[in-house]
């Protein structure tokens, strides 16, 4: 396990003695994202990493997908937990396939929450040069003011949770918690060809109606290579579905780990 592997920052909610759950945010994000639905789903023992590049884990490179699998395993290892339940959400979702191929007998099922896996090359490109750009703010009522424009439809106090958590002085701007090399490069990385998860893993997934991340063909091909362990609910909501509609995305997560 390298050092910085073994420095990964780790958020823990929920019941200590509770079925274990590996949460994986997306790109830019971090693990206190996880809080709320940890709330709703208190009888779980929740593990939110920061991943590498993001929030209070070390921000060195590499930052490839293999990598952030490694280091999923080595926060497994480091608290002595065989097996898990794997919640992924956009990028994290991405993340959780490639692990559970690399690693079926750790990831017990998968949870798969609008996952950013096998997007388009060139809207990934367009997205990563936007990400280039300078997103720094005078103060942080303009941080607050952004997020909650590009959170349309999440609380304000979610809103207001976000900036408490992520966000950083430094010198005189502020700035969110994450790295942007490695911003960037999760964007390329999601431009990857799409895996399917492993035979035999029971899966959720929970596209959100109102963004674009889900292709139809994948869920295809994940219906082929998995048939009756799939299961497909989708949500009427925007990307960030789990902070938008966290009661209707609980109640079936507690149902798919739970019973």
């Amino acid at each position: 396990m390298s050092e910085s592997a073994r420095r990964l920052h780790v958020h823990t909610y929920g019941t200590p003695s509770g079925i274990p759950v590996l949460a994986l945010h997306g790109v830019t994000g971090h693990g206190a994202r996880w809080q709320p639905l940890a709330d709703a789903l208190p009888e779980l023992r929740w593990i939110g990493v920061d991943l590498r590049g993001h929030g209070r884990s070390p921000w060195s490179p590499p930052w490839s997908i293999e990598q952030h699998v490694a280091d999923a395993l080595a926060v497994l290892d480091r608290l002595k937990i065989e097996d898990v339940a794997v919640v992924g959400h956009s990028f994290g979702g991405a993340v959780a396939v490639h692990l559970a191929r690399a690693a079926p007998d750790r990831v017990e099922r998968l949870v798969l929450l609008d996952p950013a896996i096998g997007l388009d090359p060139d809207d990934m490109l367009e997205t990563a040069e936007e990400t280039r750009a300078d997103e720094s703010y005078p103060d942080i009522d303009a941080a607050r003011a952004d997020k909650a424009e590009r959170w349309e439809g999440i609380s304000p106090d979610l809103v207001e949770a976000e900036v408490a958590a992520h966000l950083a002085h430094l010198g005189d701007r502020w700035e969110w918690r994450y790295c942007r090399s490695a911003v960037v490069t999760a964007w390329s990385e999601m431009a990857r060809p799409a895996p399917t998860p492993p035979p035999g893993t029971p899966t959720l997934l929970m596209p959100a109606l109102q963004a674009d991340f889900v292709e139809q063909a994948w869920v295809d091909r994940c219906r082929a290579e998995l048939g009756d362990a799939l299961t497909v609910a989708e949500v009427d909501a925007g990307h960030m579905l789990y902070m938008e509609r966290t009661a209707e995305v609980a109640k079936h997560i507690h149902e798919f780990i739970v019973g």
